[in-house]
C-alpha cells in the first residue's frame, strides 16, 4: 500500500512524496522548489529514489538540479518536452516501475496545458482498494489547467481519458485552486446539489488550514464542469454565455474554458 505525503511550495503548489509505509524510499513528484522537499526528507530520514515530472513549467521542475546534487537518481518526464536532467523520457502507455516501492505507474499523454504534458496512473490493488493519478496541471480539483500550448480539443480529450478511470481514483493535482474553481463551477451549475455540498466541505477544510487535494475522480465527475460537458445544465449555461448553439462536447468545453479565462 502506497502512501502520499503533501509538501507545500510557493503560494499554492503541491509537491508529492510517494512512499511505501514500511520503507524509507520515496518518489518525488514535480519538485518545483528543492528547499521544502529537502526539509521533509531529512526530517523523516527518507531516501529519495526517483523523480516524476509531469511538464516543463518552472514551478514543477525548478528543484530538480539541487535535489540531484544531494541524491543522484533517475528523473522521469515527458519525452516531447525539453526538461533538463530528465534521464528517462516517457510517452503514452510507457510503464514506470519503481522497484524500491514495488510500484508500477502507467503514463498517460494528456496535452492541453502544455504540448507534452503527461500523467502518472497507479491502478488500484487488492491492498489499498483505490488507484491514484498524478495529473500536474491538467485536471484540478473542481477545474482544469489553462491552455497555454494545446487546443481545446486536445484538453477535452485528455480530460476524457482521465475521466474514464475508476471513480475511486484519487486525483493528485499540483495546486490549491479548489475554492476558486468551485465558485466558478457554481456559476455554471448553480442548482447542482453535489457541487453545493462539496463547496461547503471545501470551505470547512480551508478554514481548518487543510488541503483539498487529493479529490476522488467520482467527485470530480459530479461537480467539475470541465468533466461535465455533456450534461444538459452545463450545455445550457455554455450556450447562454456564448449566445449560440453548441453542437459538440468539445465546443462546450472550449466555451466553458474561455468563460473561466474571462473571470481569472
Amino acid at each position: 500500500m502506497l502512501t502520499v505525503h503533501t509538501i507545500t511550495a510557493f503560494e499554492d503548489n503541491y509537491i508529492w512524496l510517494i512512499r511505501h509505509p514500511e520503507q524509507p524510499q520515496v518518489v518525488i513528484v514535480d519538485p518545483g522548489d528543492a528547499t521544502p522537499v529537502i526539509a521533509a526528507i531529512t526530517a523523516q530520514s527518507l531516501k529519495p529514489v526517483a523523480i516524476l515530472i509531469t511538464h516543463h513549467h518552472w514551478d514543477h521542475v525548478g528543484g530538480i538540479e539541487e535535489l540531484l546534487t544531494r541524491w543522484p537518481m533517475p528523473v522521469y518526464g515527458p519525452a516531447c518536452e525539453t526538461i533538463s536532467h530528465v534521464s528517462q523520457p516517457l510517452a503514452e502507455g510507457d510503464p514506470v516501475h519503481i522497484e524500491a516501492l514495488a510500484a508500477d505507474f502507467q503514463v498517460l499523454h494528456v496535452p492541453g496545458h502544455t504540448a507534452g504534458h503527461i500523467a502518472y496512473y497507479h491502478p488500484a490493488s487488492n491492498i489499498d482498494g483505490h488507484g491514484m493519478i498524478f495529473v500536474g496541471d491538467t485536471l484540478f480539483a473542481g477545474g482544469c489547467g489553462r491552455l497555454f500550448e494545446g487546443t481545446p480539443a486536445q484538453m477535452h480529450d485528455s480530460l476524457s481519458q482521465i475521466a474514464s478511470l475508476p471513480d475511486d481514483t484519487r486525483v493528485y493535482c499540483a495546486h490549491e485552486y479548489t475554492t476558486d474553481n468551485l465558485a466558478f463551477a457554481r456559476i455554471v451549475e448553480p442548482d447542482n446539489l453535489a457541487l453545493q455540498a462539496r463547496q461547503q466541505t471545501v470551505r470547512q477544510q480551508r478554514e481548518r488550514g487543510q488541503a483539498t487535494v487529493p479529490s476522488s475522480l467520482g467527485d470530480e465527475k459530479a461537480t467539475n464542469p470541465f468533466l461535465r460537458c455533456e450534461q444538459a445544465g452545463v450545455v445550457r449555461a455554455a450556450e447562454g454565455f456564448s449566445g449560440r448553439k453548441l453542437h459538440t462536447s468539445t465546443e462546450v468545453f472550449a466555451t466553458v474554458r474561455h468563460w473561466k479565462d474571462t473571470l481569472d
